[in-house]
């Protein structure tokens, strides 16, 4: 994310240093902050995704392992 907001910095500061007309630039800004917060609410949503994922995938083995565990549990109380 910080590598994000460095590029877009980067990006805007040589939009307006530029030698432009200042409703061009504006313009540039306005289309470049755009892709850039797309950008961002892709890579946001993809994180975001993959965590959900992993979270599902370590609860599955968590209760996977829960139930295993009761059942040895049962096992060595019936002995």
């Amino acid at each position: 994310m910080g590598v994000l907001a460095g590029i877009a910095a980067g990006a805007i500061l040589g939009i307006l240093l530029a030698p432009e007309k200042g409703s061009h630039t504006r313009k540039k800004i306005t289309v470049k902050a755009d892709d850039y917060a797309d950008n961002l609410k892709e890579g946001f949503n993809e994180f975001f995704g993959n965590f959900c994922k992993k979270h599902e995938t370590v609860k599955d083995t968590a209760n996977d392992l829960a139930e295993e565990v009761k059942s040895k549990a049962k096992q060595v109380k019936r002995k």
